[in-house]
């Protein structure tokens, strides 16, 4: 929802900042400062934040309305708290705040009065679910979708943070009646316990003790893709985390104990009613409301507002980059002019180190537990990566010391290397199973090429 305009006045450090947050409500057209509300003006508040209640008490002083503000379903790859990534979007309430059920929100009322049946929309929301299946992306997506999980037929419960505002007040007694009821509806089934990655990054604690109780259950830190766990779950238990949310686009019809957003629309089992909402929506629907209609989307590398098909497309491309690079690398053979973008492209989530000699860089790999990437045909020790320039490379030439814009990078060989199957030969081999939407942007970045000229070297002599 970004159609509000005029003055937001907020008192909280996080939003004053010249960051992305606020840079996104600037986007959406709000004017962020602070002082007096006057008429006409807003006040800003982050959630239920520990300074929510400077905003509230001004705006109960002044008679202002107020907006909440909220990261989106999707955010980044890692928690902020566990790694500062710029946030990919808000939700920006002006009823109240979407884990609140107690209250109405902007979400609730789209759920609970939009018709939600045009099939454009329908049609993208599909779309969405497929990628967000395909490429194994959540509200964070720091995770390996090759771990394996255990043998289907087990129960997931979903720990929550301490502190978590969509808790609402519930604590370590709800969470442990929550496994009870799992433990009792599914006795002949291992239970996993889900924790949150503040928990396992050892940023903040958990709501279920060491001591569980249950000799079946177990806690789950290793970093699995959501998407494969739930393929083999019987059930997912959950309070109010947005995790319990995915699960219904994976299929299941989580058993819910607080009042989240997605609760009441007839894809989950509530223990606690809402019958403030009692409407029956498909998930389809429920998708289009929460994740199309209802976030305000940011693409930090334009800095512009945006739809969340260009969302999933950064996301991807961030979680790719964060499976892919977190080990960190061993630069061989790259010259010295070349190694600041090769920092910039795979060096952002563990620092690359680099060295000019095959045994060198055998050493440095063992020792760290990098990866040897060894540019072009250059020698360098069995299972190195190959990388070299991509097929868009820059306006002007290597000679000439122009620097890359984009490189490839290959776990099997070079691509121009035909005595060898290349990870290019079995990624155009897999594309027929592409989802119908990447498909539909190859397309459009094709048509994009040729309607620019470009070609890889951009000269005006090709």
């Amino acid at each position: 929802m970004t159609d509000i305009r005029g003055r937001l006045c907020v008192y909280n450090g996080g939003l004053l900042a010249r960051g992305p947050e606020r840079r996104i409500l600037e986007l959406a057209g709000w004017d962020v400062g602070t002082g007096v509300p006057e008429d006409g003006d807003h006040v800003g508040i982050w959630g239920r934040s520990a300074t929510a209640w400077r905003g509230e008490a001004v705006a109960g002083w002044r008679d202002a309305p107020v907006v909440s503000i909220e990261d989106a379903f999707l955010r980044s790859v890692l928690p902020g708290r566990v790694r500062s990534e710029v946030p990919v979007g808000l939700s920006i309430d002006r009823t109240g705040v979407h884990f609140d059920g107690t209250e109405p929100s902007d979400l609730e009322t789209l759920l609970r009065t939009s018709p939600l049946d045009d099939t454009q929309l329908l049609n993208r929301a599909r779309a969405a679910i497929e990628q967000l299946k395909y490429w194994h992306l959540g509200k964070y997506s720091g995770f390996d979708p090759n771990l394996p999980v255990p043998d289907p037929g087990y129960v997931v419960v979903i720990d929550q943070t301490e502190g978590d505002a969509a808790l609402q007040g519930a604590g370590r007694d709800e969470f442990a009646e929550m496994l009870v009821a799992a433990a009792d509806e599914h006795p002949a089934s291992d239970i996993l316990i889900k924790s949150h990655p503040e928990t396992v990054a050892g940023v903040r604690p958990g709501l279920f003790g060491s001591e569980l109780g249950i000799d079946r259950a177990r806690f789950l830190t290793e970093p699995v893709s959501p998407w494969t766990l739930f393929d083999g779950a019987v059930g997912v238990y959950t309070h109010s985390s947005t995790l319990g949310f995915e699960a219904i686009f994976a299929g299941h019809k989580p058993r819910v104990f607080g009042q989240p957003f997605y609760a009441g629309w007839g894809r989950t089992l509530d223990e606690v009613p809402t019958p403030r909402r009692g409407r029956e929506l498909t998930r389809a629907q429920l998708f289009a409301a929460a994740m199309i209609l209802y976030p305000t989307w940011y693409d930090p590398a334009s800095d512009r507002l945006c739809e969340i098909e260009d969302v999933l497309a950064i996301l991807a491309a961030r979680a790719r980059a964060w499976r892919e690079d977190r080990a960190g690398y061993v630069g061989l053979g790259m010259r010295r002019w070349k190694r600041p973008f090769f920092k910039r492209a795979f060096g952002t989530v563990t620092p690359m180190k680099f060295t000019t000699s095959p045994r060198s860089a055998s050493r440095k790999a063992a020792k760290t537990g990098r990866k040897v990437i060894a540019w072009g045909t250059s020698e360098a020790p069995k299972g190195a990566l190959r990388v070299e320039d991509g097929f868009l490379r820059s306006r002007g030439l290597g000679a000439d010391l122009v620097a890359p814009l984009s490189l490839s990078i290959d776990a099997k060989g070079n691509y121009f290397d035909p005595s060898t199957r290349t990870q290019l030969d079995d990624l155009i081999a897999e594309s027929a199973h592409l989802p119908l939407a990447e498909i539909e942007r190859a397309r459009r970045l094709l048509a994009r090429i040729l309607q620019e000229g470009l070609t890889k070297y951009n000269m005006d002599e090709e």
